[in-house]
């Protein structure tokens, strides 16, 4: 039997605190056998997609589908609801589009472009969501749960 690979550090922080997080250990014991030295990029980021959509698709209803928008083309605003990293090169964010649909947007650091926006607060909320606010919080806490 092949002996697993320590998988690399992974961290989301969300405004919803009932929002569940991917879970590495959810990757297949066969994408956790090969050492990631070993991975190519692509299938490394191949299995990481693989995971996040799992994540994506166990919060929808039966009435909806993932489906995936390609970034760089009309992609649209994302109000940011969540945000967060896999090492080495997969940056995610969270949110709602204009119209209220969960979007989430996975992307390859090398392609990181972000531009942000100020959008009115959503109306059935009393207050503005804060993210800025938990992501600096968050650089604080202790994250010895990815270390071990």
């Amino acid at each position: 039997m092949s002996k697993k690979t320590k998988l690399p550090k992974m961290k989301e922080v969300h405004t919803d605190p009932k929002a569940k997080n991917a879970d590495p250990d959810g990757l297949p014991e066969s994408a956790k056998e090969k050492p990631i030295e070993q991975k190519s990029p692509a299938e490394w980021a191949y299995q990481r997609l693989i995971l996040y959509i799992q994540n994506f698709e166990k919060q929808l209803d039966p009435e909806h589908e993932v489906a995936m928008g390609f970034a760089g083309g009309e992609m649209g605003v994302l109000r940011i609801e969540g945000m967060g990293f896999f090492d080495p090169d997969i940056i995610t964010f969270y949110g709602t589009d204009p119209s209220g649909a969960a979007t989430q947007l996975v992307q390859h650091v090398s392609q990181l472009n972000v531009m942000l926006r100020a959008l009115p607060k959503n109306v059935d909320r009393p207050e503005a969501n804060r993210i800025g606010f938990r992501l600096a919080a968050s650089l604080d806490e202790n994250d010895e749960s990815n270390e071990a």
